[in-house]
């Protein structure tokens, strides 16, 4: 009988997270990972033939998924990858494994464990970081696809059918609320965002929606992606390499860079004017000792998240319908799972009796020189009714399936064969 391959069963799934749950901004920034580090990682993972696994590193988290059963010989891989302790790690990640994992992933993707609930940007970043991997691993785990596409829809329902993205509340809009709350004049604003990637994209988009007219320039490391998004929303954009000059004349600074250290410091802000500085940056791309300026005012990630409670509260009341969602999709998974690991006994199963019929047949066909179409249809139709039912049991009675198995492949395979050689 062919036995189906543990390695992709949901018993060895793991994820590791350090998310804001137990780690502030600075001890998430150590953690984080950046696209050079995939290389390095994957090549780690498959020398010490640990299977497959990827990360996803966000502003608020940053996760290991893996369908290794030696999920801490692979976070101890990834720690040598971004050059952390090993144990650091372990006293800040969350471990989850088995249901408990997927589970954690569908929630993650639907916006229930983002530090800003129904915050749904997190399950393109998961989408890409997948995709990262799976390019540089050369190939797929049918496990991790089916689990990701999974999450896809769970969080396409969730936003479709429920309230739990109602309202504003992204990172991007919480710094955009923040300057609408906390600055007059606005619209008298120079502001100045260095960084276009995702979250500096998305804050734009909020200041040309909620700020009429804003004085905003833009500036990334990539002139030709800055030229991009300064053409799609007609905004000036400056050279990257002159934004300490630009830093003279701006109000409103908004840093959404991918740096791994800080790129703002207290050399940059001499003027003594004051200036209000947005730090969206995981790690910190803003050297905190410029809160010690009197003229600077700085807010990063965590402190924007405490200005948008209510509508967190609002949010909160549609929870038991995403969770809802969520238990009917696990259902679905696990049932597919659970079909996936008989399938191999389901198609041998199949592959019997087709043998037989086909026996039968050649046998009909001589003696009567004549098989009747009808006859062979409703010979494939019994043939599916039968493993139809079969299988039905087996994913039903999963403990028994392999006994099933084996009891069926005797009778209908073992047993005849010893009778015909006694008989030849």
């Amino acid at each position: 009988m062919i036995q189906y391959s543990n390695i992709h069963q949901t018993s060895n799934f793991a994820v590791l997270s350090i998310s804001f749950e137990k780690a502030d901004v600075e001890t998430r920034g150590k953690f984080a990972f950046f696209d050079d580090n995939i290389k390095n990682f994957v090549t780690r993972i498959h020398n010490e033939n640990l299977g497959d696994a990827f990360v996803v590193s966000t502003c608020n988290r940053t996760e290991i998924y893996t369908t290794s059963p030696n999920y801490l010989l692979v976070a101890e891989e990834y720690c040598k990858s971004i050059d952390v302790n090993f144990s650091d790690f372990l006293r800040f990640a969350n471990i989850f494994t088995k249901e408990e994992a997927l589970q954690h992933l569908f929630r993650v993707s639907a916006g229930l464990e983002s530090q800003i609930i129904g915050d749904f940007e997190i399950i393109g970043q998961i989408k890409k970081a997948y995709a990262r991997f799976k390019k540089e691993r050369q190939n797929s785990n049918p496990y991790l696809e089916r689990s990701i596409n999974s999450a896809i829809q769970i969080s396409k329902r969730i936003k479709n059918e429920t309230g739990i993205s109602n309202g504003a509340a992204s990172v991007s809009y919480a710094a955009v609320h923040y300057i609408l709350n906390n600055q007059k004049r606005i619209t008298e604003k120079n502001i100045l965002l260095l960084g276009v990637g995702e979250i500096g994209q998305n804050t734009v988009e909020n200041l040309v929606k909620h700020v009429y007219q804003p004085k905003i320039k833009i500036a990334n490391r990539t002139q030709e992606k800055a030229a991009k998004i300064s053409e799609k929303y007609n905004i000036p954009n400056i050279d990257y390499n002159d934004f300490e000059k630009e830093l003279e004349n701006t109000d409103i600074l908004i840093v959404a860079t991918g740096a791994k250290t800080p790129i703002i410091n207290k050399s940059h802000l001499k003027t003594g004017k004051e200036i209000l500085i947005i730090d969206l940056s995981i790690p910190h791309n803003v050297d905190k000792d410029v809160s010690e300026l009197d003229n600077v005012t700085l807010i990063d990630v965590d402190e924007l998240s405490k200005q948008i409670q209510e509508t967190i509260q609002q949010r909160e009341k549609e929870i038991p319908k995403a969770e809802v969602i969520i238990k009917e999709m696990t259902k679905d998974f696990l049932e597919w799972e659970k079909k996936r690991k008989l399938a191999p006994n389901i198609h041998h199963f199949k592959a019997v009796l087709k043998n037989m019929e086909r026996n039968e047949m050649h046998n009909f066909y001589r003696k009567n020189k004549y098989i009747n179409i009808n006859d062979m249809e409703l010979s494939d139709k019994m043939i599916q009714k039968i493993t139809n039912r079969f299988a039905k049991y087996i994913i039903d009675n999963p403990l028994k399936a392999e006994e099933i198995s084996k009891l069926m492949h005797e009778i209908l395979v073992e047993q005849p064969n010893n009778e015909f050689n006694e008989k030849h």
